[in-house]
């Protein structure tokens, strides 16, 4: 496996364990780099790279009336200063093809969404940026079936690839991990992340809504890290309970520390005496 370069990081290959983590949805510009702020100390102290995440715009939300985010433009110029701020490299989530350039002038990882892993257009433009490409296994994908979304990003001469597992849709309103999908993934041969907090999602659960189960948070990290994932993916607030996106699964701000340093112990322990 090849690892990907995102900003300073390296994540896959043998690297250690790298953190993308931040709020769901931008909610207002201090309200980003004060998170992003404590998720670079965090992460200074636990010795993690750390890649700072957050939407410029939610698409899929439940419900027509849930917040979506500042939009593009306003959007990004907070990302910018948020990267400019605080040095950390960022990420974000594209929906259309042609945000896929302006977003990729600002941010160091595009993003697919779960739910368009699969539109070639989103795909090829996002790969033709060349920048690192994040895609999310859809819920509806086995993880061999992401061997094609991986020929239509390589196809544009773009081999900076990550792979995201967020579970798998189970009957109506659940979601589960199959563990294998981790390794399943890697042996597709780029590195991959495990979003563990949108693995807890209930979708639709709630009144308009989508419910969570971020009590689980911690075991379902641990046994993804322990399967063999570069990186884990973590959704962050300050506030879960207030958060105007995903809030029922959302981690806690002042427990990121603590989870980070767990994982790096099991990190260390699964890697001892396996290759990547």
């Amino acid at each position: 496996m090849h690892p990907v370069q995102v900003g300073p990081h390296s994540i896959g290959g043998g690297h250690p364990l790298a953190v993308i983590a931040g709020p769901c949805v931008i909610e207002s510009a201090g309200h980003a780099l004060d998170i992003a702020s404590a998720l670079r100390d965090i992460a200074s102290r636990c010795g993690v790279p750390l890649v700072f995440k957050a939407s410029y715009d939610k698409a899929n939300r439940t419900s027509r009336t849930s917040f979506r985010g500042p939009g593009l433009d306003a959007g990004l110029k907070v990302l910018a200063d948020v990267r400019a701020r605080t040095g950390l490299p960022v990420l974000t989530d594209i929906h259309e093809p042609a945000h896929a350039e302006p977003a990729a002038a600002v941010v160091d990882v595009l993003q697919i969404p779960a739910f368009l892993c699969r539109q070639t257009d989103l795909l090829v433009a996002a790969a033709r940026t060349g920048k690192p490409v994040n895609v999310k296994k859809g819920q509806f994908l086995a993880p061999s079936d992401m061997r094609h979304v991986i020929e239509k990003i390589t196809g544009e001469g773009n081999a900076s690839v990550l792979l995201t597992e967020r579970g798998t849709s189970f009957g109506y309103h659940d979601l589960v991990v199959d563990m294998r999908a981790l390794p399943m993934l890697r042996e597709l041969g780029y590195p991959v992340i495990f979003d563990v907090t949108h693995s807890l999602q209930l979708p639709g659960a709630g009144d308009g809504v989508t419910t969570g189960l971020a009590q689980y948070i911690e075991p379902l990290a641990s046994a993804g890290v322990a399967a063999g994932a570069d990186a884990v993916f973590l959704e962050v607030h300050d506030n879960p309970s207030k958060a105007r996106s995903d809030a029922a699964n959302a981690l806690r701000l002042d427990k990121v520390e603590a989870l980070i340093l767990k994982l790096k112990r099991i990190a260390a322990a699964s890697r001892e005496g396996v290759a990547s």
